[in-house]
């Protein structure tokens, strides 16, 4: 994309802080035709990357040609780190200031326990980037020098340099130590939804923020943390989860370029690349940028099976492309589509297609010979979930040409969830208690709602010959997303929880 004319300058107060210190940013990008949203535009090092083992999904490898995302719906945003304070309110670490009171820990016999202490000092540094996740979906961005406490001690995010001397670092056998109970006096313990399910190093030097208290530690993200800390996902360039997210768009603009030498070497064997994954590849951006007809060409001309999950109906454009990449690698598309209630569409995903566009879209890239599986996701508890909706939904994908269908209930993560509960209570407040009972213990909805809800779908996929009567009842963390034996599938949940003893309704 070309604006001439239109570009910021760099040290300009709308263009991202966080940027401003990375030798990859080119510039960034204003235009009428996306007004309220800045573009940056970056080159980045690599294009493939790696999805983790404990993730339990049947690829290895994606390709995000954007960070955040103009569709500015109200569930999609990663969270932020909130810093447990003193008084039992969250606030975000950009925003914690010398003499505020917030928990720390304190060693008190065998266990260790919250206490009050005072935030000493609070500045801004710049260090090479790790992201650590925990099995319970918490995202973390912290240095390597950073440190968190597991039941074997103070362990860094990363092993020493080479030729340093050894030190305890995370692996994948750790979990952290976080709290239950953010009141002064609770003990602080490990579980299962703490374990580490990986740690990667991001290739990129990041703003991040240091924290100095009277205890040496504090709580972020419910966990217990030392020295050096930095926002997770959107928020470690310096911007919230929430708005930022949707309008300071990260864009890779050499992305097929790297991705085009990637594919070639001898090293790479052609595994399935699943896209769409973390971000919309064809967000209404990619109008402007075009920058998945060489990401598609890359893949293809290398032999390299893929997909595309979606809700743009920009795909259309490359249904050509994607036609005759399928003569050459397995290519599958998947369309996400949650409801069919236009002023819910309005007011959830404003900056999506409508629920026809993408109807639409489902029968054009049917007629173009390719395979289409629909996401119905996410599911809102009390909104999306009736019968009447249910059946009127899957009716109409089952009209369209889907040759498949998934389904997910809403995941609230860190972040997400206070975007969304925040939405919610601003045109919804009866349905707060109900979300109350069903997240209760995260980010993930009470198992009675997810079997309840299995109940309640399954049927309408038979009826519409969307599911073999012989095919075993997979649940979501096991669900085909674009095909029976080699698209990507849903993200893995944690274990689920026994039923508490509360009702659900």
């Amino acid at each position: 994309m070309r604006w001439e004319g239109q570009e910021l300058a760099v040290a300009d107060g709308a263009a991202l802080p966080g940027l401003q210190r990375l030798s990859g940013l080119v510039r960034s990008v204003r235009t009428p035709e996306f007004e309220g949203i800045t573009f940056h535009e970056v080159t980045s090092k690599s294009a493939l990357n790696k999805v983790p083992a404990a993730a339990q999904v049947p690829f290895r490898w994606t390709v995000n040609p954007y960070r955040g995302c103009s569709h500015a719906c109200t569930y999609c945003l990663s969270g932020y780190a909130p810093i447990s304070m003193a008084d039992g309110s969250t606030v975000p670490l950009a925003r914690v200031r010398p003499g505020d009171a917030v928990l720390g820990t304190r060693r008190e016999g065998l266990s260790r326990r919250l206490v009050r202490t005072q935030v000493l000092d609070h500045w801004r540094t710049s260090k090479p980037a790790y992201r650590v996740e925990l099995d319970g979906g918490t995202s973390i961005v912290a240095g390597g020098d950073h440190r968190f406490l597991t039941p074997d001690g103070w362990k860094h995010v990363a092993a020493a340099a080479e030729g340093e001397p050894p030190r305890p670092h995370l692996t994948v056998r750790d979990r952290l130590t976080g709290l239950r109970r953010g009141v002064v006096g609770a003990a602080v313990r490990s579980d299962d939804a703490l374990a580490v399910s990986y740690v990667r190093p991001m290739d990129v030097e990041l703003p991040m923020f240091d924290l100095t208290t009277g205890t040496g530690d504090f709580i972020a993200h419910g966990v217990v943390s030392h020295n050096c800390f930095a926002r997770n996902t959107h928020t470690y360039l310096d911007l919230d989860a929430g708005d930022d997210f949707d309008r300071q768009v990260i864009v890779k603009v050499n992305v097929a370029d790297v991705l085009r030498r990637e594919v070639a070497r001898h090293t790479w064997r052609r595994e399935h690349v699943a896209m769409g994954t973390n971000t919309d590849p064809y967000q209404r951006a990619e109008g402007r940028y075009r920058l998945m007809p060489g990401v598609i060409e890359a893949l293809a001309g290398s032999g390299t099976p893929f997909s595309i999950l979606t809700k743009g109906t920009l795909l259309r454009r490359d249904l050509p492309l994607l036609r005759r990449a399928a003569e050459d690698v397995q290519v599958g598309i998947g369309v996400s589509l949650a409801l069919l209630d236009e002023r819910l569409h309005r007011s959830v995903e404003p900056g999506t297609p409508t629920p026809k566009a993408r109807l639409d879209l489902i029968r054009a890239v049917r007629e173009a010979g390719l395979p289409c599986t629909v996401l119905l996701a996410p599911i809102l508890p009390g909104l999306t979930d009736s019968e009447e909706h249910l059946s009127a939904l899957v009716a109409a994908v089952a009209e369209a040409g889907a040759t498949g269908i998934s389904y997910i209930p809403l995941h609230l993560r860190p972040g997400a969830r206070e975007w969304y509960l925040g939405w919610l209570e601003s045109t919804r407040p009866d349905l707060l208690p109900l979300y109350r009972r069903l997240y209760h213990r995260g980010s993930y909805s009470d198992q009675r709602y997810r079997d309840w809800l299995r109940a309640r779908v399954e049927p309408h996929l038979r009826r519409h010959r969307l599911r073999d009567d012989d095919e075993e009842l997979l649940d979501d963390r096991r669900r085909p997303l674009h095909g029976k034996r080699w698209g990507p599938r849903l993200a893995p949940e944690p274990p689920p929880s026994e039923p508490g003893q509360d009702s659900l309704f």
